[in-house]
């Protein structure tokens, strides 16, 4: 959906004020009207804004929409600003089902996700050759249910990278559904607390062993657990052909 002066929904990154895009910042820095995600997304990103600034943490969906609403109609410039990457666990779609209804127009801009930088905080490769070629990005079902057939111990039985988002607080029944789905107990576990954040903390462990690390460690929210030999810190297996000096291709013969 294109118009003039769209309101956008904005991915601030997971945590580090700079992980935001070069996109994102300027439409911060134009904006009349900021309404932002104010349980993680940092404080520096909305300082020293031009634009009114509003925390959506203690409002409920009809009085962001409200707000959003009424300063467009103002023809003022709205960012509504999201932790990470709004497509992820964003719950954005209910709000652009609002802003059609309204016949508003919006666009949105991604974001650095959570998921992504706590690959760059594990220095690890998500999909790597004859390990996984595949990632899934899941939660486990608490408050929040999930739909049938993505039980973590389903998902768990295809043996692939797995980056399991707000479900710290449940780390003795995540490791019971991995270990039902298939994976051995000496399978590598990370878990990233406020992955970017200056309180960044890594817990390293495999299966057998990441649920007391974890209690011990105090985590219970704002952190993910990374799961399979991708996050290994051995030697690889086998390395990508895209730079094997045997292996052609397009741009550049063997």
């Amino acid at each position: 959906m294109r118009a003039e002066n769209p309101i956008h929904f904005v991915g601030a990154g997971p945590g580090d004020p700079e992980l935001i895009t070069v996109k994102g910042r300027r439409l911060l820095a134009e904006a009349d009207l900021v309404v932002y995600a104010g349980s993680l997304v940092p404080r520096a990103l909305v300082e020293g804004l031009a634009a009114q600034v509003h925390d959506s943490a203690p409002l409920h969906l009809d009085e962001i929409i409200s707000l959003m609403a009424e300063a467009w109609k103002q023809g003022r410039k709205v960012v509504r600003l999201h932790t990470g990457d709004p497509a992820i666990y964003g719950a954005i779609r209910e709000q652009m089902e609002a802003l059609d209804r309204l016949a508003i127009p919006y666009l949105v801009v991604p974001g650095v996700s959570s998921a992504t930088a706590t690959a760059a905080a594990l220095k690890a490769e998500l999909t790597l050759p004859e390990v996984s070629q595949t990632v899934i990005i899941t939660r486990r079902a608490g408050r929040t249910p999930v739909p049938e057939g993505e039980d973590l111990a389903g998902l768990a039985a295809h043996q692939a990278t797995m980056l399991i988002l707000l479900s710290v607080g449940m780390i003795d029944k995540v490791v019971a559904d991995l270990r039902e789905g298939g994976y051995p107990a000496t399978t590598p576990v990370a878990v990233v607390e406020k992955v970017s954040w200056p309180e960044e903390r890594v817990i390293r462990g495999t299966i057998a062993d990441i649920a007391d690390k974890v209690k011990n460690a105090g985590i219970t929210k704002t952190a993910i657990i990374a799961v399979g030999e991708a996050f290994g810190q051995g030697e690889l297996s086998a390395v990508s052909k895209l730079y094997d000096k045997d292996f052609g291709h397009g741009c550049r013969p063997a």
